[in-house]
């Protein structure tokens, strides 16, 4: 049972990543919105391409708070809540299963 603890412990770890990283990068898109930034950047346009997806719906349903977009920090939060409990979560099975 140790390999299917490990295999747990990777995923675990590898979405902690990838969740910590998406993180900054849309803590990065919200910083870079309060310039005017140049649309044909790549950066730029990584950046927009990285999380629209995510934070269109979530703009869809909380809409404007005076001009305030706050799409950004609900999704940090959601990230936040998903690291905390699905990642240790999956830590703890692997800890149990090894």
């Amino acid at each position: 049972m140790f390999v299917v603890g490990n295999l747990i412990g990777a995923i675990a770890e590898l979405a902690d990543m990838i969740l910590g990283a998406y993180m900054w990068i849309i803590i990065v898109s919200a910083l870079i919105s309060w310039v005017n930034p140049d649309p044909y950047n790549p950066i730029v346009r990584f950046l927009y391409l990285a999380t629209e997806p995510l934070l269109r719906p979530i703009r869809r349903r909380v809409g404007s708070l005076g001009g305030l977009d706050i799409s950004p920090m609900i999704l940090v939060l959601a990230i936040v809540f998903i690291r905390s409990f699905l990642v240790r979560s999956l830590m703890q099975a692997s800890h149990v299963l090894r």
